[in-house]
């Protein structure tokens, strides 16, 4: 019998991307961060020069990173729009040195479907859309690429979503929006097993102030699973942690890992982070005890 407590049950399932299928359920899956961008909120330049961010990307890898997701476009609350064409003469060179130097499959962190486009045609697998379709071509082409799909949600657009964001009952409209999303994907003739969901901590979420949107969010995992698709969940280093715990963005390491394993054993299928050695650690164990007899 399975108590409140228990760890939420991931029935064993796969993810289709471009013809190879990555296997969710038993093991939790981490994907590694890699910026080529000159102001992400965490490591905003760090990685701007390509082989920077090669070097970077292979480190994950070797750190245990599963999937790579390769971003050339700051999402940070506040930012502001890249051109296509920035953006993809950031990610593609480090898209095409990927798909030669590491057996991992590549996510693109994108809104635009030319640069998803370019990306793929790089060698890229899959396509991580935090707008969830902002670009109505992104969807289709996804179907026609057989591109990996991860749909997630956000309140309006980087530069204003958190500018007072409300929510009656964060974690039923989070599920609706994702699932109507999923459904325009279906309709685009995306593949059912391409599909991932992820609530989108940090994007237009509240925090503070006695209601905070991702902790209920992250309690609430299984409510998103109901969906039908395996959860992506992005904790690491985000805002709400330095809320919480009351550190500036250089100490929220152990908030990112509590983050982890608790979306983990919630029901989150894969976790994106920017600490894979750590993270990989962490989310092993909460494996061996969910998989414990």
């Amino acid at each position: 019998m399975q108590s409140s407590s228990d760890a939420v049950i991931r029935p064993p399932t796969t993810w289709a991307v471009r013809g190879n299928q990555i296997s969710l359920g038993r093991r939790t899956l981490v994907m590694g961060i890699v910026n080529v961008t000159p102001d992400s909120f965490s490591d905003g330049g760090r990685f701007l020069d390509p082989q920077a961010a090669v070097s970077h990307a292979r480190a994950l890898a070797a750190d245990g990173a599963d999937i790579l997701d390769i971003g050339g476009e700051s999402t940070r609350p506040g930012s502001e729009d890249v051109p296509a064409g920035e953006e993809a003469r950031r990610v593609v060179p480090v898209v095409r040195a990927l798909a030669k130097a590491v057996p991992l499959p590549l996510s693109v962190d994108t809104r635009k479907a030319a640069v998803a486009t370019a990306a793929i045609e790089a060698g890229a697998h899959i396509v991580n859309d935090v707008s969830a379709f902002h670009d109505a071509g992104m969807a289709r082409v996804v179907a026609d690429t057989g591109a990996g799909l991860v749909l997630m949600h956000m309140l309006g657009e980087p530069k204003s979503m958190q500018v007072a964001p409300s929510y009656k009952d964060v974690v039923a409209e989070v599920a609706s929006f994702l699932g109507e999303r999923a459904d325009r994907a279906l309709a685009a003739g995306v593949a059912r097993d391409a599909i991932v969901v992820d609530p989108g901590l940090g994007f237009g979420k509240r925090t503070g102030k006695g209601v905070e949107d991702n902790a209920t969010l992250l309690k609430h995992v299984a409510a998103l699973r109901r969906l039908g698709y395996p959860v992506l969940v992005g904790a690491s280093r985000k805002s709400f942690i330095g809320n919480i715990l009351g550190v500036p963005l250089a100490e929220r390491l152990e908030g990112s890992l509590a983050a982890a394993a608790v979306a983990a054993w919630n029901g989150a299928d894969i976790v994106r982070v920017h600490d894979v050695k750590a993270t990989r650690r962490v989310v092993d164990l909460v494996d061996a005890v969910r998989n414990a007899p």
